[in-house]
């Protein structure tokens, strides 16, 4: 896994690192994807980007894998001492409301271990 800064973006790329190793045993993470709706933009892509539909707020990654009576899991990717935004956390009762098990997971192990739980169908929130 990846060394060095406790950014978010490691902590995904470490996380995908881990689900490809992972998915012998769990075949269904190679459908775990991530919402690229963050990030620095120049403004007209920024303008392009929100005209095609990206929406601030929304969680990080989506396994669309129905299980444990969810339609599916959505995770939100914190770092290190960072903590969700109130949109952010909207977004994540709007999707509870729907069906979806939405989460904020603090690095990539927990993300690992909320995904395998999640898989294993143990009882979650």
């Amino acid at each position: 896994m990846r060394i060095g800064t406790n950014s978010e973006s490691n902590e995904q790329v470490s996380l995908f690192e881990w689900c490809e190793y992972s998915s012998g045993k769990y075949p269904e993470l190679q459908l775990l994807f991530h919402v690229p709706n963050g990030g620095y933009r120049s403004k007209a892509t920024a303008g392009r980007m929100k005209a095609e539909g990206v929406k601030a707020g929304v969680p990080d990654l989506f396994l669309p894998v129905a299980k444990q009576g969810y339609h599916g899991l959505f995770i939100e990717m914190k770092a290190g001492k960072n903590k969700p935004t109130a949109h952010q956390m909207q977004w994540l009762e709007h999707l509870s409301q729907q069906g979806y098990l939405a989460v904020v997971c603090y690095g990539w192990e927990d993300a690992a271990k909320a995904l395998t739980e999640y898989l294993d169908e143990v009882p979650m929130k």
